[in-house]
Formats: structure tokens, C-alpha cells, sequence
């Protein structure tokens, strides 16, 4: 009897207590729950996907954003490597309602053998509405209020639903959110490519991914590999052999970042401030996929045809010495941290003979410039000069120079150099102006000034057809003629007296306007201006999509005095291209 009435009292005490611990979930859940976040959002939930660029036939020109991400569907992802990301994270994820007693009384237990917070007792439904709705901090009322949203989230969506949203979402490394991004950057494959040793990588990602990233921590990584094929093979998912099998592959991961096709990096800026100016920051993260008008064989050849011609010009003035040339003593920088430019590759000096030169070749390793490939070096002098030809190579480089190098079709090294001159390159497609390619520079990693739209040049005797067309739309023919003789102007505009003259320095006397436009004749042009109209021309002019604040209101501008870019001076010719001219007994109309 006195043992049962402690025993009675014990159970009261006892009662008391857990009938406050509920009530006090129970008032603390009324207070947090309407201050969650509506679960329902998840349903149409957008994850952040990089910018990407896109040529016509739909080759990759480039990527922009913070965070790499293909977004995949459940059933895109093999059961495999769900089951690897279950044995690591939440192998009760199917059986528990959102949240794990028995991982939270174990992660408890744990606080109280150790007073530190060693594990946090997270199911997968719990790291679904810490990503998308919490923070990342570390406290009891952001624990609280992960499990009440797991719950809620348990409630709406389907175990299909939140897996395809936390495969998604969760951050795996490298800058890489998700699954689909994972299996690329990592592997270089696609999910279905991916071996069971690469999925049980990936899938341990979650806990640590810096700490256990396979590129720069492979022994940790594969120590957490293992872990996640043992947890796989403790709940019955693969045997012995596959266990076994898996372990023992070597760790391949390297970096894999989407292939870039087609090289068209100054377009790929012009498409990115485009989408910044239209959509902000937004143009980062919403999945926005731009295909341009570029065609790939059309910008491969630009890119070839406009750095062939600038290295030709450039070396047809001389070679104007290494690119850098160590001081005595002084360690040169590795190759590796050089830029290939232009195709052009940085190589190393490393012996001189009578007749060749060895190099070290950054990505080749050695290689030999027979006396073909250095002979062409004669110093360069001045823009018109150059020196002597060199006969042997210590006349032209010294061991220890960092230079250029090319290989030529006959698998032959050539010694290079960087131009010093550079240039732009627009295809246009008449029929509809679109730009089939565009090169604006030898090299968007050497300047990222984009010459084709930037670069505002006087286009000369190229802007004639302006003023020619403005002249048939004012009444002229292509019969009409034109004196082709002397003359001084005095115009106010102009700071002195101007005497123009033909290239040729001679003059024609009446001349039809089709042959002094064939013949670029400078006198016609500019005494067909003066009868048109200075104004008239520039109106006309504006019909083409031209700024005419940068044309001059003089009659220099019959010369082409004014300042336009290669893609205006493409765009005019390729109007000019597709409506074409001709001659009707009333006069010239457009047609």
C-alpha cells in the first residue's frame, strides 16, 4: 500500500508533465502554423536555371547564372540512384508522415549525451522546407518550424512530388543544384549514364558538399561513397558482388561544364545585356533560353576567316619580338596559367640549335620550329619597315621566351604572335536581316570590346550607295549625268577651303551616275549631294536604320565623313540587297 501511493503520485506527476508538453505543442503549433508559408506555392515553384544561348539549329553558344541546374523529372531520374539518395538521407522516407520520431528521439538522444547538436534528425520532406521556405541557421524555433511545415507539406503533395522537388533543388557542389547539373558537371553524362559507384557519389553530396566534393576531396569522397553503397547494401537494395564491384572503382570525377558548340562569345554578351535590360537579374535564374539567328557553320568560318586575315596582315609587318622574356633569375609563370588566344597557343623556349627552335607547348607538350616556320620573323621596324632576315633562330627568340605557336595543316609548328591590329566580321541574311555571324574581335578573352557594334569608323567611299539611292528616290536615273570636274567649296561647315579630287587624281568631265558609282568617283558623289540635298540624303539615310546624329550635315558626308559600325554598313547593303532598284520611264522607284 505505501508503495503503490508514490507509485500513483509518480504517474500523476508524470500525466501532468506530458499533458503540458502537448499542450504546449499544441498552443506553440496554433501560434506558428499561420505564419508558414502556403506549401501550395511548391506546386508551381520555379527553380533558379541559368541563361542559355542558342544558335538557329539549336547548338549551345553559352551559359550564364550563379547556379547550374537541369531540372529533371521523377521519372527521368533511375531508381538507383533514388535509392542511393534514400539509404543516405531517409531510408524511411515512404514510411514516415514528413518528419522521423525515431531520427528526432535519436538525434535527442544525441544532444543529450554530448550537449552539442551533432545530428539534426532532417528527412527529406524536413530539407524540402528548409531549402524552399527556412534558413539555414542552426536553432529550436527554425527546427520547430521545419517540422510543422514537413508535415504540412506531407499533407498536399504527393512522396513523388517532394522527392522530384528536393532532387531539384539540393545543392551538390561546384555550383551545382541538383541531380541533372550534378551528373553533368561532375560526370560529363546524363542521369541514366551514371554508374552505381558515380550515383552513390553524388547521392552523398547532400551532408557536406564542399567537404566531400570528388574534384577537390576525392579521398573524402570516396570515403562517403562507400559509406552510402554500405548503407544500400545493409537495407537489401544491391548483394555482395555489386557492393564489392562499386567499392572498388577508381574516382573519376572531373569538372564537366556544358559544352560550348559553337564559339560565339561576342554575340553571347549581346544576347545577356539584352535579356538584363528586358527581365533584370531575373534573366539569371529564370531558365530563359535564347536561340539566335546564327547558323554554326556561318559563325565557325567568320571566326576562322577574320583571325587568319589579322594574323596574316600582322606578320606581313614583322616580328616584333616574345611575349615575355623572364629576367635572369626570374621563375617564368607556367604555361598553364596562359590563355590560348585565337587558336594561338603560348609555348616555352627550351633549346636553340642552328635551325630549329624546341619549344614546350602549353596542352602538347614538346614540339620543333623547323627553320620554315621562324625564317618570316624579320624585326619589326615601323608600320612601313621592317629589319633584316634572320638565318639563325637565336636572331629571333632566346631560351626561356614565352611565344606563340601555331600548327599548320601539314602538322608543321610555326612561331606566331598575338596581333597588333583588330578587326570585326557581320553576315547578314538579305531576305530577312538576320545575323547569320558575328566576330567582334580576334579574341573575346584578349578584349571584349565588341568592335562589330561598338567600333564606330568612317565607312568612306562605302557609304556612296547612300547617297546614290537617295538621289534615284529624289529623281535621278542611273542615266543621269554628272559632271566629273574640278571644284573648291568654301562651306562654312568646314574649317578650310576643301578642293576634292578623285583617287586617281584625274577627272572625266559628264559621267552617268551607274559608272561613277562603279568607279567610286568622288567628284559626282559629292556634286550629286549638293544637288540633292544635304538634308534630303541624311533623312534617307535614317531609312535604314542609321543614328543620324553621327552623320555630318556637309557634303564630306558623299565621302563617307561620318562614323558607323561594320553592322550598320552590313545592314545597309543587305536592305539594299533584298529591295534592290530599277529603272521605270517615271524614274527610279524601290521596289
Amino acid at each position: 500500500m505505501a508503495i503503490k501511493r508514490p507509485l500513483r503520485l509518480l504517474l500523476v506527476l508524470i500525466l501532468i508533465a506530458a499533458t503540458g508538453v502537448v499542450g504546449g505543442v499544441v498552443a506553440l503549433r496554433m501560434v506558428l502554423e499561420p505564419q508558414l508559408p502556403d506549401v501550395e506555392a511548391l506546386r508551381d515553384v520555379r527553380l533558379q536555371v541559368p541563361l542559355r544561348v542558342y544558335t538557329h539549329e539549336g547548338k549551345l553558344i553559352a551559359e550564364f547564372g550563379e547556379k547550374r541546374r537541369i531540372p529533371v523529372t521523377i521519372e527521368q531520374v533511375p531508381p538507383t540512384l533514388i535509392q542511393a539518395f534514400l539509404a543516405a538521407e531517409d531510408d524511411r522516407f515512404y514510411a514516415h508522415p514528413g518528419v522521423d520520431y525515431q531520427g528526432l528521439l535519436r538525434a535527442g538522444f544525441e544532444l543529450l549525451r554530448t550537449g552539442e547538436k551533432r545530428q539534426g534528425g532532417s528527412t527529406i520532406t524536413m530539407q524540402v522546407a528548409r531549402n524552399f521556405f527556412l534558413s539555414r541557421e542552426k536553432t529550436y524555433l527554425r527546427k520547430l518550424n521545419e517540422i510543422l511545415l514537413a508535415l504540412k507539406i506531407e499533407r498536399r503533395l504527393s512522396k513523388a512530388e517532394i522527392l522530384e522537388l528536393y532532387l531539384n533543388k539540393i545543392y551538390l557542389g561546384q555550383r551545382a543544384y541538383g541531380v541533372g547539373a550534378a551528373a553533368q558537371i561532375f560526370y560529363g553524362k546524363q542521369l541514366e549514364e551514371l554508374t552505381l559507384a558515380e550515383m552513390a557519389t553524388i547521392a552523398g553530396l547532400p551532408k557536406a558538399p564542399s567537404r566531400d566534393n570528388p574534384v577537390t576531396n576525392p579521398e573524402r569522397a570516396r570515403e562517403r561513397r562507400n559509406y552510402v553503397l554500405g548503407r544500400m547494401h545493409q537495407l537489401g537494395l544491391i548483394d555482395d558482388d555489386t557492393l564489392a564491384e562499386a567499392r572498388a572503382a577508381q574516382e573519376t570525377a572531373t569538372l564537366h561544364d556544358l559544352p560550348v558548340e559553337v564559339e560565339a562569345p561576342y554575340v553571347a554578351e549581346m544576347v545577356r545585356q539584352e535579356m538584363i535590360d528586358r527581365h533584370g537579374d531575373a534573366a539569371y535564374t529564370d531558365g530563359f533560353n535564347v536561340h539566335t539567328t546564327l547558323r554554326a557553320g556561318h559563325q565557325q568560318q567568320a571566326n576562322r576567316a577574320l583571325r587568319l586575315a589579322l594574323v596574316e596582315y600582322d606578320l606581313r609587318h614583322g616580328y616584333r619580338g616574345p611575349e615575355q622574356r623572364p629576367a635572369e633569375g626570374e621563375s617564368p609563370p607556367s604555361l598553364a596559367t596562359i590563355p590560348t588566344l585565337g587558336g594561338l597557343l603560348p609555348a616555352r623556349v627550351t633549346a636553340l640549335d642552328e635551325t630549329s627552335i624546341s619549344v614546350e607547348i602549353k596542352d602538347h607538350g614538346p614540339g620543333l620550329i623547323e627553320s620554315e616556320g621562324w625564317e618570316w620573323a624579320q624585326p619589326y621596324l615601323s608600320e612601313n619597315r621592317r629589319g633584316k632576315k634572320p638565318t639563325t633562330p637565336d636572331q629571333v627568340v632566346a631560351v626561356g621566351d614565352l611565344v606563340r605557336v601555331r600548327l599548320d595543316d601539314e602538322e608543321r609548328w610555326w612561331l606566331t604572335q598575338l596581333p597588333a591590329i583588330e578587326g570585326a566580321m557581320v553576315a547578314l541574311r538579305p531576305d530577312d536581316g538576320a545575323i547569320t555571324a558575328l566576330v567582334g574581335g580576334f579574341d573575346f578573352r584578349h578584349s571584349k570590346f565588341n568592335r562589330a557594334v561598338q567600333a564606330q569608323r568612317q565607312p568612306g567611299s562605302g557609304f556612296k550607295p547612300v547617297i546614290y539611292s537617295a538621289a534615284l528616290e529624289h529623281g535621278f536615273t542611273t542615266a543621269s549625268l554628272i559632271n566629273d570636274a574640278p571644284v573648291v567649296f568654301d562651306d562654312p561647315s568646314l574649317e578650310t577651303t576643301w578642293r576634292p579630287e578623285n583617287y586617281s587624281g584625274k577627272f572625266f568631265g559628264p559621267t552617268r551616275l551607274r559608272l561613277a558609282l562603279t568607279k567610286s568617283r568622288n567628284l559626282v558623289s559629292i556634286r550629286l549631294l549638293q544637288a540633292i540635298g544635304v538634308d534630303f540624303a541624311v533623312d534617307y539615310a535614317a531609312r535604314f536604320g542609321l543614328d543620324t546624329s553621327r552623320l555630318p550635315r556637309n557634303l564630306s558626308l558623299a565621302l563617307g565623313s561620318g562614323a558607323l559600325t561594320p553592322l550598320e554598313m552590313a545592314t545597309i547593303y543587305a536592305i539594299r540587297s533584298h529591295r534592290g532598284w530599277h529603272r521605270s520611264t517615271a524614274g527610279a522607284q524601290r521596289t
